[in-house]
């Protein structure tokens, strides 16, 4: 059985996972002023930002989605995870968890050969997975928001989007804000044509501090 010591920072992750202290009215009532997200709220009321168990795998991820599909994303995840992972026993199998995905340690010195990522895609993971493994990139809750993207985009192959998108999801900030993404620059231009980037982030000011919610709420209308 579970030991009672582990079960306090189990139940704190699990609840910021799935972000059970959100204040669903507090995020409504700011957000709402922003008509292109009135009715989507009205929609859909209540809308969380997941989060991840595992901060260095939404990192990876991340990474390795850059610049490919989501398919092709989730096979070289895959991949990662059945060469350098920790096999699970036998009783997850049929809930369809065959390994625990690499730590940070193990993917700083991994051999990412015959995968199918770039050369640089793959330096560009052993570099995060070292940095997150002595503390220079954190990914830890409470991090603030400007110096983590200020310490992740400091980085090679890490741009804003992929900063921000890291905040969302593996520390559960509210406040991130991936304003270049091209659905999000859509979702709030005229006649199809999207809005810069400076225009989202422009406009964005409005929804502090909950910008996360704001940028799911304009990529579930997509």
């Amino acid at each position: 059985g579970a030991r009672p010591a582990l079960l306090l920072p189990i139940v704190a992750r699990v609840r910021r996972m799935f972000d059970l202290d959100a204040d669903p009215w507090a995020i409504a009532t700011t957000l709402r002023r922003t008509p292109r997200l009135r009715r989507a709220l009205a929609h859909t009321p209540g809308i969380r930002v997941p989060g991840a168990w595992d901060g260095m795998e939404v990192a990876a991820r991340a990474l390795i989605g850059q610049q490919v599909s989501v398919a092709a994303a989730r096979t070289l995840a895959t991949r990662v995870l059945h060469r350098h992972g920790t096999p699970l026993p036998e009783p997850f199998h049929a809930h369809g968890f065959t390994h625990v995905f690499p730590s940070a340690s193990t993917l700083s010195d991994a051999d990412l050969d015959g995968i199918g990522l770039t050369r640089d895609r793959a330096r560009a993971l052993r570099t995060v997975a070292r940095g997150v493994a002595d503390g220079t990139l954190p990914l830890a809750p409470g991090t603030p928001l400007d110096s983590l993207v200020a310490r992740w985009t400091a980085v090679p192959g890490i741009g804003d989007w992929t900063a921000h998108y890291i905040a969302m999801r593996a520390l559960s900030h509210p406040d991130a804000c991936p304003a270049g993404d091209l659905i999000v620059r859509r979702a709030l231009g005229d006649n199809g044509d999207a809005l810069t980037t400076s225009a989202v982030r422009r406009l964005a000011e409005a929804w502090r501090p909950w910008r996360a919610y704001a940028v799911l709420y304009l990529w579930r209308t997509a």
